[in-house]
């Protein structure tokens, strides 16, 4: 099993400052705008999800998409996938973190921006390899953007400069934001929604609804 947890507050201030934030049209909710990277981690540990089903809900800001999400997902290798995402955390952010359970161990990121290796527990470790795995991978970063939007940029001009090949390209891309689809056509219909599919009743990227 694996989980994603993000917790953050968006008050309607953040939303009033630019008049696309928060429409279906050209946002989306928490979980297109604020909950995609961990989604894709989460993809990314588990590999290829199969069917999604979710509900969501709009509590503490007037905007059309949602501020709070709840997903399960089924990947094809049989684990379960936990989405759990809000802009509603008050009165601050409270975390951004990724949860994996294995048969031989579990690993718990932390922090406010999946920043904090805060749990390593797998069978025939030592407690020294332990340790020195909590303290080298945990970071400060000053924000919840943490620092992998600067890394991607050092990438993106690394490749063209020196003609390597790209960290994550489109396809990758497309992988996040075809479960994502998934999750909101699971909201609108009530339904589980099996993978590949063509929305049809999902609202994002719709002007008309």
């Amino acid at each position: 099993m694996g989980t994603v947890r993000v917790r953050w507050c968006r008050k309607q201030e953040y939303y009033d400052s630019d008049p696309w934030r928060g429409t279906w049209a050209y946002d989306g909710g928490v979980i297109t705008n604020q909950a995609s990277h961990h989604i894709d981690l989460l993809e990314w540990m588990l590999g290829e999800p199969v069917s999604v089903m979710a509900m969501n809900g709009t509590y503490l800001v007037n905007i059309e998409a949602d501020d709070t999400c709840a997903a399960i997902i089924r990947f094809r290798n049989g684990a379960l996938g936990i989405v759990e995402a809000t802009t509603a955390t008050r009165p601050a952010d409270l975390e951004g973190s990724l949860s994996i359970l294995g048969e031989k161990g579990n690993c718990v990121i932390g922090g406010f921006a999946v920043n904090k290796m805060q749990e390593w527990n797998f069978e025939g470790e030592t407690p020294d390899e332990r340790k020195e795995i909590l303290e080298k991978y945990s970071e400060n970063p000053p924000n919840v953007y943490g620092f992998g939007h600067i890394r991607y940029l050092e990438s993106v001009i690394d490749c063209i400069e020196n003609g390597k090949h790209a960290l994550v390209d489109g396809l990758e891309g497309r992988k996040s934001l075809e479960l994502i689809n998934a999750i909101y056509e699971s909201v609108e219909t009530g339904k589980e929604v099996h993978l590949v599919f063509e929305p049809k009743e999902s609202k994002l990227g719709r002007t008309n609804f």
